[in-house]
C-alpha cells in the first residue's frame, strides 16, 4: 500500500536507506531535538522518535516528531503497547497522522521495572503483533480496531516493526520476523548488530522464506564509546551478543570512541554487502553528533532525493 511517507519511497525505488533515533529528554524543552534534527537531516532519510525507551518518562514521541517535522526531518513514531489501551493508541495515531507524521514503529515496549516508575502499571491491551495488523486494517479497510468504519480520512502510515536476530531460540526470530509482515509490517528495523556472522545466518533464512522480497529490512548498528558500554552489552542486556574481540579492541585502543566510530562504519560497510538488508539504522545513544561522521565515510552521503 502506497502512503506518502518519503521512506517508503525511497526504499520502494531501490534505494540503500539510512535511519537514525532521536530519545525525547526528560523535560519539556525541545531545543535539544531540534538541534539533533538539523545536525541530521541531510545525513539520513528519517529518524525514529523513541516512545518513554526504557520506560523513563520523557517527552512524548508526537510532540516531539511535529518539532522534527518543523526542521525538515521525517519522523518516524515509535508506538508501545505498554502504556496505552486500544483506545488512546487509536486516538493518538489519528493526532499523529493529522499533525504530519507519516511513519509509525510498533513496538511491545521494555518493561516498567526498568524505569524510573516501576510501580507503573503496565497495558498491554494489545500486543506488538495485533497492533501491526490493526494499524494496517486502520489504513487498508478504512475501519477501527472495534469494526467501526472511519468514515472520513484514514490514517495511512508507513508500518514498521522491529525483530532481534540475536534472541533464542535463534531459529524462532525468523518465524517471529514473518508473523509481523504477515500481520502487515512493510519496513524492519533490527536490534543492534555485533555478530556479523550470526546476523548472516540469520539473513540466510530470511532469504530463504522470501521475506526479504515482502519487507524492507534495515539492519540496526551502534557506535560504542567504550570497552565498558561493549562489556555491559555482552553481559547484561538480554538478546543480545558482543564478540569478544569488540570488547577487546576498544579495551586496547587509545581513543575507544574513535576506535567506536571505525567499528560502526566497518560494520556497515560488511551490511551492505548482505543480500536482502535493505538499509541501516544507526543508533548514536546519546550520541547523534557523530552520525555524519559515520554517514559519510560508510560512503553513503550524499542522500538520494525522492519525488
Amino acid at each position: 500500500m502506497k502512503t506518502e511517507s518519503k521512506l517508503q519511497k525511497l526504499l520502494d525505488s531501490g534505494h540503500f536507506a539510512v535511519t537514525a533515533e532521536i530519545g525525547p529528554p526528560k523535560h519539556a524543552s525541545a531545543h535539544g531535538i531540534r538541534h539533533h534534527a538539523h545536525m541530521l537531516k541531510d545525513y539520513v532519510d528519517a529518524t525514529n522518535i523513541t516512545d518513554c525507551q526504557t520506560a523513563i518518562v520523557r517527552l512524548s514521541s508526537i510532540a516531539s516528531a511535529v518539532h522534527i517535522l518543523d526542521c525538515g526531518l521525517e519522523p518516524i513514531v515509535q508506538m508501545t503497547c505498554r502504556d496505552r489501551n486500544r483506545i488512546a493508541i487509536q486516538s493518538d495515531l489519528l493526532g499523529a497522522y493529522s499533525l504530519g507524521v507519516r511513519n509509525l514503529l510498533c513496538l511491545s515496549g521494555d518493561h516498567q521495572k526498568f524505569g524510573n516508575e516501576p510501580s507503573a502499571k503496565n497495558v498491554y491491551d494489545v500486543d506488538s503483533i495485533q497492533l501491526i495488523y490493526l494499524m494496517r486494517r486502520m489504513r487498508d479497510e478504512k475501519m477501527f480496531f472495534s469494526g467501526e468504519p472511519i468514515k472520513e480520512h484514514e490514517p495511512r502510515f508507513f508500518i514498521g516493526a522491529v525483530a532481534n536476530p540475536f534472541a533464542d531460540p535463534f531459529e524462532f526470530r525468523v518465524a517471529r520476523l514473518e508473523k509481523k509482515v504477515e500481520a502487515g509490517a512493510e519496513f524492519i528495523q533490527t536490534q543492534c548488530i555485533f555478530d556479523m556472522e550470526r546476523f548472516e545466518r540469520f539473513m540466510e533464512m530470511v532469504r530463504e522464506r522470501g521475506i526479504h522480497e515482502r519487507v524492507h529490512i534495515l539492519a540496526g548498528v551502534t557506535p560504542l564509546k567504550s570497552w565498558r558500554a561493549a562489556k555491559y552489552l555482552q553481559t547484561s542486556v538480554s538478546g543480545m551478543i558482543v564478540p569478544d574481540d569488540i570488547v577487546e579492541r576498544l579495551k586496547k585502543a587509545e581513543d575507544p570512541k574513535r576506535e567506536g566510530i571505525e567499528i560502526c562504519i566497518e560494520q556497515i560497510k560488511h551490511i551492505r554487502n548482505i543480500p536482502g538488508v535493505h538499509g541501516v539504522h544507526i543508533m548514536a545513544i546519546a550520541w547523534e553528533e557523530v552520525v555524519p561522521e559515520i554517514v559519510e565515510r560508510s560512503g553513503l552521503f550524499p542522500r538520494p532525493k525522492v519525488e
